[in-house]
């Protein structure tokens, strides 16, 4: 099966609450952007955010120019559903992250809960940093969550990878510098835990 396939089946057979990643409301996500003190215009894109509530907070929290992107088109419908007529007032993007075409420098911050680890290939990751390289602004802000390195080894019936911090870092390399660390247990709805690292880079001006 595709990887647009895969996901496409997830989110149109299973409620948004039903799944392992689900979070009520995107806590740890929300207080990293906002305690970066930006502009409330900076331009801000949640990487695989399709179904994730982190949009809904961040107009709450006055933030004007948003930007989602999923595989998922069933994902992204979720939540524009969700949202109702604020819908008009984000970007939407149904694309592979590795694949999508930004413009250059378009976003002040990327922020990827959760899709990084899906990348098992070294070409896929390559691509991955390639167009944060490209369409996140010279002191922009990177923030990542992924599994950790004692995390779970399969999600939704995939492999994935899991990080360390230091090994999270070394997949970025030396165009970034590291901010801020930390690690989570995210607590699913079947009453399971799972361990995630987060970490927040900048890129080098």
């Amino acid at each position: 099966m595709q990887k647009k396939e895969h996901w496409e089946t997830v989110y149109s057979t299973k409620a948004p609450d039903s799944v392992s990643w689900f979070q009520e409301q995107a806590e740890t996500s929300l207080n990293f952007i906002k305690n970066l003190n930006l502009e409330k215009s900076a331009p801000i894109i949640d990487v695989g955010g399709g179904a994730s509530t982190l949009v809904d907070d961040l107009l709450i929290n006055g933030y004007s120019r948003l930007y989602v992107l999923d595989l998922s088109g069933a994902a992204l419908e979720t939540t524009k559903k969700r949202i109702g007529s604020n819908s008009v007032s984000v970007e939407w993007f149904e694309a592979d992250v590795t694949e999508v075409q930004f413009p250059k420098h378009q976003f002040e911050v990327w922020h990827d809960r959760a899709v990084l680890h899906f990348l098992i290939n070294p070409e896929e990751r390559s691509a991955y940093i390639k167009n944060v390289m490209h369409s996140v602004k010279p002191n922009g802000h990177i923030i990542i969550s992924t599994f950790a390195e004692d995390g779970p080894t399969q999600c939704s019936g995939l492999p994935v990878m899991r990080y360390s911090t230091e090994a999270l870092y070394a997949e970025f390399g030396e165009n970034f510098l590291l901010k801020e660390q930390l690690k989570e247990i995210h607590n699913t709805p079947f009453g399971t835990t799972q361990k995630f690292v987060f970490c927040h880079f900048v890129k080098k001006d």
